[in-house]
């Protein structure tokens, strides 16, 4: 399907909003991406710094990325890889977001383990969510700008751990943050200085569940829902939404 315009002025960034046939069409779009975007950032500046977002949604585009088709055209040695969200569990635990990006695309590209900059789930919470804010000082400096923030979304509207009614959503100093999801797991999660930061957001979206959130969100005269995903707002990059068709179902179609 060809690119959906924006339905108005949602926040300030450039809004780009693609709707597919279905998710494997949605997998492969952001394969495509992810490409695209890891180009412009080593052509610019020798580095791609990406985060990774967890949940089924991504899946199968991080297997696509293992193809042949679309892993040749990444440099992975230069690929910095983070995380958006993380629950509080071991790396091996089966609801560890690490876990599943590391068996679905990282363990499989040939990239350095040093490049892998995974939220410590096992430690005390804010212990972890300390350690990994000054990790992000170190390694992208005292303001952090990723090149790629993915994120998937809630059909409560939430995006990365940052739940409706967090205290972590009017975060303004911290660039990571300990909240709860509904599963009663700790959570330790990027905030949303840093993910407005990112050169671009792509937000990911599947399933007929969320379509009415989608709606109140990006449908023909929405307002601000404040639900946290409408809280993404890149302060200079690209808003970039990736959905399928059952998730844009109750969209209006783009008028000719």
């Amino acid at each position: 399907m060809s690119p959906m315009p924006s339905p108005g002025p949602i926040n300030d960034a450039p809004l780009r909003i693609e709707i597919c046939k279905d998710t494997e069409d949605m997998a492969r779009r952001a394969a495509g991406m992810f490409v695209a975007s890891a180009g412009r950032a080593l052509g610019s500046w020798g580095r791609f710094a990406v985060a990774l977002a967890g949940g089924e949604t991504p899946r199968r585009m991080y297997q696509l990325l293992t193809s042949e088709h679309f892993a040749y055209q990444i440099v992975w040695p230069a690929v910095q890889v983070y995380f958006g969200d993380e629950r509080c569990v071991p790396p091996d635990d089966p609801h560890s977001n690490y876990r599943m990006a590391s068996e679905m695309l990282l363990s499989k590209v040939g990239l350095p383990p040093g490049n892998i900059h995974r939220m410590h789930g096992e430690e005390e919470p804010v212990t972890a969510a300390t350690h990994y804010e000054q990790e992000l000082r170190e390694y992208l400096g005292p303001a952090p700008s990723f090149d790629l923030v993915l994120l998937g979304m809630g059909a409560d509207g939430h995006v990365a751990s940052l739940f409706p009614g967090s205290a972590a959503l009017v975060s303004s100093d911290r660039l990571t943050a300990v909240t709860h999801g509904p599963d009663g797991l700790s959570r330790l999660t990027l905030t949303l200085p840093v993910i407005n930061a990112a050169r671009t957001v792509a937000i990911l979206v599947s399933g007929e569940e969320k379509a009415a959130t989608l709606r109140s969100v990006l449908g023909a005269g929405a307002k601000d829902s404040g639900l946290p995903v409408h809280k993404v707002r890149p302060v200079s990059g690209q808003l970039l939404w990736i959905l399928d068709g059952a998730a844009a179902s109750m969209l209006d179609e783009p008028s000719e």
